[in-house]
C-alpha cells in the first residue's frame, strides 16, 4: 500500500528527507567537513576533491535560480559528497551527476509522479538508477513531469512549470520536463527520463539537449511506475550523445523479473561505414511555423552534406498509428496503472490528466482489440518504408508554444507537440533527438533520428556524427572505455522473412546486424514459396534473386546459424558482381509441394503480386 504525504499541492520548493532539513550555517559546515573527507591524497583524491567542488557548484546553482519549478525532491548536499568520498574511481561514469525523473523509485526518496497525494516511499531503488549509481554516478536529485507522465507540455504539475532556458515564456515541453532543464541549465551531467509518446525527445527539442529514446525493452523498467506499461521505456537527457549513450549503456541489460525486457544489441555508438538511405517526410507539415520549416530543411542539407541519401517517403501510415496512442485503446492502459486513485482522489489530480485519462473509462474490450488490429495493419504498411530506407528523420516537433499559448489550449497543443514522436514506440521503434540550432523566429529546432527497435548505437552514432562530436567520445569527459578496434565484418545475404520490415527481421537486429544494400544474385538461382517465407537454391537454368545484404560480425553469424529451422540453412552465394557472401539456402528436397516464384525475382515482389 502507497503512503500519503502530507505534502501539499501548495508547497512547491524541492523537498529534502528530514535528516537535510537544517540552518544554512550547519549546512555549509556539514557541506565543508565532507569535502574534506573526499579530498584524500594521491591522484584519485585530487580528482574527489574537484569533484566535490564541482557537486558544491550544483548546489550553489540550484539555490541561485530558486523556485524554477525543475525539483520536486533534492538529495542533501552532504549526502551527494558522503557519497563521492565513497566512490571507485574506477566506475565507468565516475563522477557524473544525474537527476532522475519523479515516477522512477530511489530508495529513501519518495516517488509523487507529481501528485503528492499518490505520493509512496519505495524500499528499494529501480535497477537502472542502481546501475547508475554503482558505476559511479551521483544521484543530485528527482524531478518535475507532467502528472502520472501524461503529458507533452511540461506544464501538468502542482510543483509548477519549468520553462527553457533557451527562450525566457516558452515551455520546456514534457513530460519529462525537470530532467531536460536540469541537464540544458547545466544542474547535472545527464538525466534520465521516460518515454511514451515523446516525453523523452519532445522536451530535447525545446531545450536543446540531446534526448536519447532507446528501444523498447533494452532498459528494465522495474521500479518506473507505468504510463502505458506496454510502450514505455526510460530515455537518456544530456549535452552530447556521447554522454547519453555511456549512460545508457551502463543501464542496458536484462534484468531478471523484468516485464517487457528483451535481448537487444548493445546501444554503444557505431560510427555508420557507409552512406544510409535517410527517409524523411513527403510533405512535412510544421503547423504554419514557416522558421520551423526552414530549420528541418537546413538539417535535412546537413544530413545529405554528411554523405547520406535523402529520400522523401509518405509519412500518412507513421501518422495514423501515432494518432492511435490518445485516440485509441491505449487510453485504457493508462488508466489501469491509476484509475482506483483517480476514483478515489479526483480533485487530487490535475485537471487536464485528468480530462485526458477519464477518457478511458469509455473504451470496451472490443475497442481494444480493433485498435491492436489496426495497429497491427499500420506495422506491416509502415515495414515497407523500411525497405526503401535505414533511417527516418523528422521534426522532432512541427512548431514551439509559449507557457500562455499553451495554458490557453493545452490538449489541442499537447496534441500538436506529439505529431512526430507518438507513433514511435507503438511501431516498435528506436529514436535519438539531436538539437538543429534556432529557427529565424529564435526559438529551437530538433531533428529525431528514428529506425527499428536494435539498431540504437547505429542511430548514436550518426547523431553523434550530425552534431559533430569527436570521434571516438572522449573517454576522459564521460567516464567510458576507450572504443575498441572495429570487429571483423562479414555480408550476409538474406532472401526474405529476415530482411527489413519482414516478420523475422528483429532477429538479425537484436544480433547486431547493419543492413549494407540491395543486390542480385549471380542468374543461377530459383526461389519457392515455402508459405511464411521463400527458399532459394542454386540452379544452373535459374535467374537473379534480389537480396539485402546486412553487415555482421562472424559471431553474430554463428548463433543466427543456430537458430534457423530446416530445411533452410546457411551456405555460400554467388553475387552478380561476382562477390561470394554467406546466404540463406534452402534443401531441395523440401520444395516438392512449393510453388516456384522466380519470376518475381524477388520475395517483396511476389508478396505485392499476391491477392
Amino acid at each position: 500500500m502507497r503512503e500519503e504525504t502530507s505534502r501539499t499541492a501548495e508547497s512547491r520548493e524541492p523537498t529534502h528527507p528530514p535528516t537535510a532539513r537544517e540552518s544554512g550555517t550547519a549546512r555549509e559546515s556539514s557541506a565543508a567537513e565532507a569535502i574534506g573527507a573526499a579530498g584524500e591524497s594521491g591522484d584519485a583524491g585530487q580528482g574527489r576533491e574537484t569533484l566535490a567542488a564541482k557537486v558544491v557548484g550544483i548546489f550553489q546553482r540550484i539555490k541561485e535560480r530558486g523556485d524554477d519549478g525543475v525539483w520536486i525532491t533534492l538529495r542533501p548536499e552532504e549526502e551527494v559528497l558522503a557519497d563521492l568520498a565513497r566512490l571507485d574511481p574506477g566506475g565507468r561514469l565516475y563522477g557524473m551527476t544525474f537527476a532522475v525523473k519523479d515516477n522512477i523509485d530511489v530508495a529513501g526518496l519518495p516517488t509523487t509522479a507529481a501528485c503528492p497525494a499518490f505520493a509512496y516511499h519505495p524500499e528499494r531503488s529501480a535497477p537502472l538508477v542502481e546501475r547508475l549509481v554503482a558505476a559511479g554516478a551521483l544521484l543530485i536529485g528527482k524531478t518535475n513531469l507532467d502528472q502520472f507522465a501524461t503529458g507533452l507540455s511540461g506544464m501538468r504539475s502542482p510543483y509548477g512549470s519549468c520553462e527553457s532556458p533557451l527562450v525566457a515564456g516558452l515551455i520546456s515541453g514534457g513530460s519529462s520536463s525537470g530532467s531536460a532543464v536540469a541537464v540544458a541549465a547545466g544542474l547535472v551531467d545527464f538525466a534520465i527520463g521516460t518515454d511514451t509518446a515523446g516525453s523523452g525527445r519532445v522536451p530535447a527539442a525545446m531545450t536543446g539537449t540531446v534526448g536519447l529514446k532507446p528501444s523498447r525493452g533494452l532498459v528494465p523498467m522495474l521500479g518506473v511506475l507505468p504510463a502505458c506499461a506496454s510502450l514505455d521505456c526510460p530515455s537518456v537527457f544530456a549535452r552530447s550523445v556521447s554522454t547519453a549513450s555511456a549512460a545508457l549503456a551502463v543501464m542496458a541489460g536484462p534484468y531478471a523479473g523484468a516485464p517487457w525486457s528483451r535481448e537487444l544489441p548493445s546501444p554503444v555508438p557505431v560510427t555508420p561505414v557507409r552512406a544510409m538511405r535517410i527517409g524523411v517526410p513527403r510533405s512535412p507539415d510544421f503547423l504554419g511555423d514557416t522558421g520551423a520549416a526552414e530549420g528541418f530543411a537546413e538539417a535535412t542539407a546537413r544530413l545529405a552534406a554528411l554523405g547520406h541519401e535523402i529520400v522523401p517517403i509518405d509519412l500518412t501510415p507513421f501518422l495514423e498509428a501515432g494518432r492511435l496512442l490518445y485516440e485509441g485503446p491505449w487510453l485504457a492502459e493508462r488508466l489501469a496503472t491509476v484509475g482506483d486513485f483517480l476514483a478515489a482522489h479526483p480533485g487530487e489530480v490535475h485537471p487536464v490528466t485528468r480530462q485526458v485519462l477519464e477518457r478511458g473509462r469509455q473504451i470496451t474490450g472490443v475497442d481494444v482489440f480493433q485498435g491492436r488490429h489496426r495497429l497491427e495493419e499500420l506495422r506491416a504498411e509502415t515495414a515497407r518504408s523500411w525497405g526503401e530506407i535505414d533511417v527516418l528523420a523528422v521534426p522532432t516537433v512541427p512548431t514551439t508554444f509559449t507557457l500562455t499559448e499553451m495554458a490557453a489550449d493545452p490538449i489541442g497543443r499537447n496534441a500538436a507537440l506529439g505529431l512526430y514522436t507518438t507513433f514511435a514506440n507503438l511501431l516498435d521503434l528506436a529514436a535519438v533527438a539531436v538539437p538543429a540550432g534556432m529557427t529565424p523566429a529564435s526559438r529551437p529546432h530538433g531533428v529525431t533520428l528514428l529506425a527499428p527497435a536494435g539498431f540504437d548505437g547505429l542511430l548514436a552514432g550518426l547523431g553523434s556524427t550530425f552534431l559533430k562530436e569527436p570521434t571516438p567520445p572522449s573517454t576522459a569527459s564521460i567516464g567510458i572505455q576507450p572504443v575498441p578496434e572495429p570487429p571483423e565484418i562479414t555480408l550476409l545475404a538474406v532472401v526474405g522473412a529476415h530482411r527489413t520490415g519482414q516478420p523475422l527481421h528483429p532477429q538479425l537486429a537484436a544480433l547486431g546486424a547493419v543492413r549494407d544494400s540491395l543486390a542480385r544474385t549471380a542468374p543461377v538461382y530459383r526461389l519457392h514459396d515455402l508459405g511464411d517465407r521463400p527458399g532459394m537454391i542454386r540452379d544452373p537454368a535459374g535467374a537473379h534473386i534480389e537480396v539485402e545484404l546486412h553487415q555482421m560480425t562472424p559471431e553474430a553469424l554463428g548463433r543466427l546459424l543456430i537458430r534457423i529451422p530446416p530445411p533452410l540453412g546457411l551456405g555460400t552465394v554467388e553475387l552478380e558482381d561476382g562477390r561470394q557472401v554467406h546466404g540463406f539456402l534452402c534443401e531441395p528436397h523440401a520444395l516438392t509441394h512449393a510453388p516456384d516464384i522466380t519470376t518475381h525475382q524477388s520475395w517483396p515482389a511476389y508478396l505485392a503480386s499476391r491477392p
